[in-house]
């Protein structure tokens, strides 16, 4: 069954959100994100100090897309206003592993006795700082700090092993804002 459906976005005064076509850029004082949309049966358009989604003849798969749309654009500026942050907990009980952060790089050395590190590249958008035994991940992009505490945590995955008894690695403690 086909109804109108539209949804508004309140657009703070500290923030500033231009839509070129498909393109929104949003600004705040963290800096800037932007993020192309392809919304080809959605109205998707800026009113004064609102963002408004929606349809004239919605069904499941528009409520679905406009729903989708509507929380991407609510991480777009809580990420301008305030950085994401994923916190992560180094553990090493069998072999003291070291962690160097180079340039656009996180070296891993000693995992598990291994000779040759491992090695994650993380692109220039992302701060990663290392404390104590701890790794600290902020972003104004939720999508991409998360993306990189994940793909550090399976960097340091061990195959073959009982990871009851070999716990060694990285893991994720707190997504944003959530302790897990």
């Amino acid at each position: 069954m086909k109804k109108s459906l539209f949804r508004e976005i309140q657009i703070p005064k500290e923030v500033e959100v231009t839509l070129d076509e498909n393109l929104l850029i949003v600004k705040g004082s963290e800096g800037e994100n932007k993020r192309e949309f392809k919304v080809p049966k959605l109205i998707f358009e800026k009113k004064e100090d609102k963002i408004v989604l929606g349809s004239e003849k919605a069904t499941k798969k528009e409520k679905r897309l406009m729903n989708t749309l509507f929380v991407h654009i609510q991480n777009m500026i809580k990420g301008v206003q305030e950085k994401f942050v994923y916190e992560m907990k180094i553990c090493s009980s069998h072999f003291p592993m070291s962690i160097e952060i180079k340039d656009n790089r996180i070296i891993i050395k000693n995992f598990f006795g291994e000779k040759n590190p491992r090695i994650y590249k993380f692109s220039e958008d992302i701060e990663i700082n290392k404390e104590e035994d701890k790794i600290i991940i902020k972003s104004i992009d939720k999508e991409k700090a998360g993306q990189a505490a994940a793909s550090i945590e399976t960097t340091t995955k061990i195959r073959n092993r009982d990871r009851r008894i070999f716990q060694d690695g990285i893991y994720i403690i707190s997504k944003a804002g959530r302790k897990i």
